[in-house]
């Protein structure tokens, strides 16, 4: 009877070693996983990173553009006037615009 109950108890740490070696080999993998998910994290972040100050150049020099653009003054200003309640012909005189133009930045941007 003893010895059955040894045999037994082989058979169980036997089992118990397997499950331990189980529990590590799948532990080593995961580990493995998340050291890669961790290091496309990091290029993704650069990347990121990278996508955020591009986007702010672009930003900034079209900020630079607009005031370097001599129509977009005129127009500018124009869009101001009738902002500020101008007539058709004191924008033309005073931006030197075409009445096409002026009526269609007036459409586009006069108050309802």
């Amino acid at each position: 009877m003893l010895s059955k109950r040894l045999g037994g108890a082989h058979q169980q740490v036997h089992s118990l070693k397997q499950i331990i070696k189980d529990n590590h080999d799948q532990t080593s993998i995961l580990r493995s996983e998340i050291a890669e998910v961790r290091s496309s994290l990091m290029s993704i972040g650069k990347r990121l990173v990278a996508c955020e100050n591009h986007a702010k150049e672009l930003a900034q020099q079209q900020a630079a553009q607009k005031y370097d653009d001599p129509d977009a003054k005129i127009y500018s200003r124009a869009v101001k006037m009738i902002e500020l309640g101008a007539g058709l012909e004191e924008i033309m005189r005073e931006c030197e615009i075409p009445r096409a133009e002026a009526e269609l930045l007036m459409s586009l941007h006069q108050k309802s």
